[in-house]
């Protein structure tokens, strides 16, 4: 592009009268990460203090749906290690190779149906309470109707 005397000059002069650019201002020390700056209600993994939590920072008791999710994740993480953890002190206390879990013993030759044998073997106390307990709610329930 070219310009004649005129326009060149135009040009310098307003070069000339142009603003000089303003100095930049000092930067301002740029704030913490967000993970210096949370909330205990941001970090709490404990269900029960996370739930205190909540309800002290909340002056109406209402919660916002994202942080009940919260809530739900962490109860759901502490089940699943509570879980964990039993399994743990099972296999601890029953080692591979003895007897399965819930006390029940491998099939084998002396377990095996007899003609003359019961196919179960008697109720204990406890089971014959419930069973009796149960048989009073039937019988409550066809009074009813």
């Amino acid at each position: 592009m070219s310009f004649d005397a005129r326009s060149l000059e135009r040009l310098q002069q307003l070069g000339r009268s142009l603003p000089k650019p303003l100095p930049k201002p000092e930067a301002e020390p740029a704030p913490p990460p967000a993970s210096q700056q949370r909330h205990r209600v941001e970090t709490e993994t404990d269900p029960q203090a996370l739930f205190r939590e909540l309800m002290q920072v909340s002056p109406d008791g209402s919660v916002p749906p994202h942080l009940m999710d919260r809530l739900r994740q962490a109860e759901a993480d502490q089940l699943r290690q509570r879980q964990a953890e039993q399994r743990r002190a099972l296999q601890r206390q029953n080692p591979q190779g003895s007897a399965a879990p819930g006390g029940l013993q491998p099939r084998g030759a002396s377990n095996e149906l007899r003609p003359n044998r019961q196919r179960r073997p008697a109720a204990n106390s406890e089971e014959l309470e419930l069973y009796t307990a149960f048989q009073a709610l039937l019988l409550e329930g066809d009074e009813e109707e």
